[in-house]
């Protein structure tokens, strides 16, 4: 079955003054905020928490952290496959559930063979509930205002880590690792099941809209139009579709890295956790602020050359980060980083839709994702080994900076980014 043809009830409105797309956006922007702020954001202060509290070295914890990536990528795919068949309600919810029930065995880790589980099953929950599901919703509902929808919707990711950045750092500070990880659970849980279980929905075909709201496409027989795209074996085997993801997974790996080390380097620099708190908040504030503004200039600019931007800023930024000492330093390369934190999050779910349209989305979505987030667990290892071996960050971050330049490179050796369909849109001459 087609994404945006699945059978469901019609619970909530079809129309109305408001274009029912939008309060989908909203769902999903809650569901990012609470899922990605109590389970990615709080890697770094899993991170730290394991390491001060269970015993486990730097190194191990940053390798326990690349599992939480590969599970959740190799994962990803059967999420796509689900979202293809099944309503996105039931898939998000286990999700939840199975991310919370694995948050709140936090305290009990106290093996390495614990340590690895726990990253493992993470990592599925989190591939269940956040990226893959929201993006796929939300490109379904729109076309011309995608841009718009996506920004608004992902902004989510980067409000998680304003609220709960503080909230789990002084949670863990204040009560240890083992009591903290119960309220937190309960938040997650709360926080996202209701809201999805009432307000979600696969398509706008679902309830009888077509996407933007424009009235329902209709063939000759009367039939619902399907999606329209690029096929799932042509996208996957197309020069762009490999280049581009290749291109991600450079800026991904890097970007990954430096968040899951984000707030032990500002604390170890400036001796303070709530002020490497700060900082994550900071970053996170200033991704909202990047993603907001992106979602505007890609009415106006080519996603490709607005891309080529967030790699220059993201490179920029990690080689500020080596260098950067005392609070107001770190602070501001936060901001920067967080402009580009946002911008690239956003930018592959749409650069993917806009190349390869809805027909197979969720699954080529995933797939990229899956490349991309395997490829995303060698930047925590990478830099808890090179903080080991070269006695502190600086080393690390000048070599993530090279992740960027060969980012850039592979996305200018991608080519247009509609090829495929442009060239399947294109008249046939007689």
């Amino acid at each position: 079955m087609e994404a945006g043809q699945v059978p469901e009830s019609p619970r909530a409105p079809a129309r109305g003054p408001i274009f029912y797309g939008w309060y989908v956006v909203g769902t999903v922007f809650v569901i990012h905020t609470v899922s990605c702020g109590l389970i990615f954001y709080n890697l770094s202060i899993f991170l730290k928490a394991f390491v001060a509290e269970g015993g486990f070295s730097v190194s191990a914890t940053s390798n326990a952290t690349a599992l939480f990536f590969i599970s959740s990528g190799v994962a990803g795919l059967g999420v796509g496959w689900l979202l293809d068949r099944y309503d996105p309600r039931w898939v998000v919810t286990f999700g939840a559930f199975l991310s919370a029930a694995v948050l709140a065995s936090a305290g009990h880790v106290g093996e390495l063979w614990q340590l690895y589980g726990f990253y493992v099953l993470f990592g599925v929950g989190n591939a269940a509930v956040a990226v893959i599901p929201g993006m796929t919703i939300v490109a379904r509902w729109f076309t011309r205002q995608r841009s718009k929808a996506i920004a608004y919707a992902s902004t989510g990711l980067s409000l998680g880590g304003i609220v709960f950045t503080p909230l789990s750092a002084t949670l863990v500070e204040r009560y240890g690792l083992g009591e903290a990880a119960y309220w937190l659970a309960l938040i997650l849980v709360i926080g996202v099941v209701p809201i999805a279980l009432i307000m979600l929905r696969a398509s706008p075909e679902a309830i009888g809209l077509s996407p933007d709201g424009d009235p329902p496409r209709r063939s000759a027989d009367g039939s619902p139009m399907p999606p329209d795209g690029i096929s799932f074996e042509e996208a996957v085997r197309s020069r762009f579709f490999i280049l581009c993801t290749t291109a991600f997974v450079f800026s991904m790996m890097a970007q990954v890295g430096a968040l899951a080390h984000q707030f032990r380097l500002v604390a170890t620099r400036t001796g303070d956790d709530h002020i490497a708190a700060l900082a994550v908040s900071v970053m996170a504030a200033s991704s909202i602020a990047g993603r907001l503004v992106g979602g505007s200039l890609l009415t106006r600019v080519a996603s490709k050359t607005y891309l080529f931007g967030i790699y220059v800023l993201q490179g920029l930024a990690f080689a500020l980060f080596a260098f950067a000492e005392g609070p107001v330093a770190l602070f501001i390369v936060s901001a920067l980083f967080g402009t580009t934190v946002g911008n690239m999050q956003m930018m592959q779910p749409l650069i993917m839709a806009e190349a390869f349209g809805l027909k197979a989305y969720a699954r080529i979505l995933s797939v990229s994702q899956m490349i991309t987030t395997c490829a995303n667990a060698a930047g925590p290892a990478l830099l808890g080994f090179l903080y080991v071996t070269a006695g502190g960050y600086q080393t690390a971050y000048l070599a993530i900076t090279l992740s960027s330049i060969f980012g850039f490179a592979s996305l200018y050796a991608a080519g247009p980014v509609r090829t495929l369909i442009d060239a399947q849109e294109k008249p046939v001459q007689n």
